[in-house]
């Protein structure tokens, strides 16, 4: 080969390796139902921080910079671990005449050119890795927004991103001031979508679509949500987790039900499923206290049992078995709480009512219905419709009941 190409050699090398890293890199984006995709960007669009937790190589710094680019926001990356408190309180400028002018405090050059963008995403990766000192510097930007004398604007979001202690090069637990500013996100992969997405096609991530004709309701069913639960459990208002691990978590406190009523506004308002609420609200105040929200929420949907009793013929009944049930044991309560001949029999024919259009356990608000009786009520012609059903019932409860016996005697 002559000596005068060689120097061409590893240019042209380099140019067909650029076009096979481009090549790489071309890929696509689909609407595609992703959960855990669509309550980071209602969080996100909820302005709330956002901390995604999941194990190295998971995906969580490819759906920051995804989410970025599908919101058309420019993002801006900060390892917090590699960091000083000094980058994010900012560092001492002295003036001409620090007596009458003070001494400022000058920021980092990334929060300047966020705040000459005006918008963002702020990733802070590997938060867990970030030493204590370096945490309590980063409360106040959490918080309040603020890098030294610099406040960031409203279009900037953030989102940070760290590893379990046990995965994390000398991880440290977060900090219960810090954690409980976050709304924390578990992050796990979901197969199918790695397999499409190294295909060349990804899920796109929107922002969800706020009906502005639901705001006001969406507030106030937000309001009546969290405050229902709380009125009647004044021990969640705060409970600090006594175990430091879980100290750096979600945990209850009247900041984290603030964010929570706001978050479920916002998925009110957008349509949001149950699983998007659920990850939620279990990650800005727990699982516990999120689950008991949840099921108040579920009560919350329940029908009126006086407006069920009025009408039985035209009842429209939840769906759901669980909350099937729950709606007609509510209907047996209020007639034990209001007994009367009528009330008596439209419950009867709401029981009827549920067989025709659902199969839930009639034995429970069946026999209790029946105990309810007075010597002068006549027994009504619809509780021959439900006598198979109960029977049936009470059948496999027997089975059930024999073949546990049998597998105990048997040591099994």
């Amino acid at each position: 080969m002559p000596t005068h190409l060689a120097p061409d050699l590893p240019a042209t090398q380099l140019d067909v390796a650029a076009d096979l890293l481009a090549l790489l890199a071309d890929t696509t984006t689909e609407p595609r139902p992703d959960t855990q995709l669509e309550a980071l960007t209602l969080a996100v669009a909820a302005d709330l921080p956002v901390l995604l937790w999941g194990e190295p190589g998971i995906g969580k710094t490819a759906a920051l910079t995804q989410l970025a680019a599908a919101l058309e926001l420019p993002l801006t990356t900060v390892i917090a671990s590699v960091h000083e408190p000094s980058d994010f309180s900012g560092l001492p400028v002295v003036g001409d005449d620090p007596a009458e002018q003070g001494v400022p405090m000058a920021p980092p050059d990334w929060a300047v050119r966020l705040v000459k963008a005006g918008r963002g995403l702020l990733f802070l990766d590997e938060l867990s890795t970030a030493p204590p000192a370096v945490q309590a510097a980063l409360l106040r930007l959490v918080l309040e927004r603020r890098v030294g004398a610099l406040r960031l604007p409203p279009g900037v979001r953030i989102v940070a991103a760290a590893n379990p202690r046990s995965s994390a090069a000398d991880g440290w637990e977060l900090s219960a001031p810090l954690a409980n500013r976050f709304v924390h996100l578990q992050w796990a992969h979901d197969h199918e979508v790695v397999v499409r997405g190294l295909g060349g096609t990804w899920p796109r991530a929107t922002l969800p679509r706020l009906d502005p004709h639901k705001l006001p309701e969406a507030v106030d069913f937000a309001r009546r949500a969290v405050g229902g639960l709380l009125a009647g459990r004044p021990g969640l208002v705060h409970r600090l987790p006594s175990s430091e691990t879980r100290r750096g978590g979600a945990w209850p406190s009247p900041r984290s039900w603030e964010m929570t009523q706001r978050l479920i506004a916002f998925a009110t308002a957008a349509g949001s499923s149950r699983e998007v609420l659920s990850l939620l609200v279990r990650g800005t105040v727990g699982d516990g206290p999120g689950l008991e929200l949840l099921a108040s929420v579920d009560r919350m949907d329940l029908p009126d049992p006086e407006l069920l009793l009025a009408d039985p013929a035209g009842a429209v009944l939840p769906e759901r078995g669980d909350l099937r049930q729950a709606a007609l044991d509510g209907v047996v309560e209020a007639v034990r709480a209001r007994p009367g001949k009528s009330r008596w029999d439209a419950a009867w024919a709401l029981l009827v009512r549920a067989v025709e259009t659902g199969a839930p356990d009639l034995v429970v608000p069946a026999s209790t219905l029946a105990s309810l009786r007075q010597e002068d009520w006549d027994v009504p012609p619809s509780i021959e419709q439900l006598a198979g059903v109960v029977s049936l019932s009470r059948r496999a409860d027997h089975a059930a009941d024999r073949t546990a016996a049998i597998a105990g005697k048997a040591g099994l």
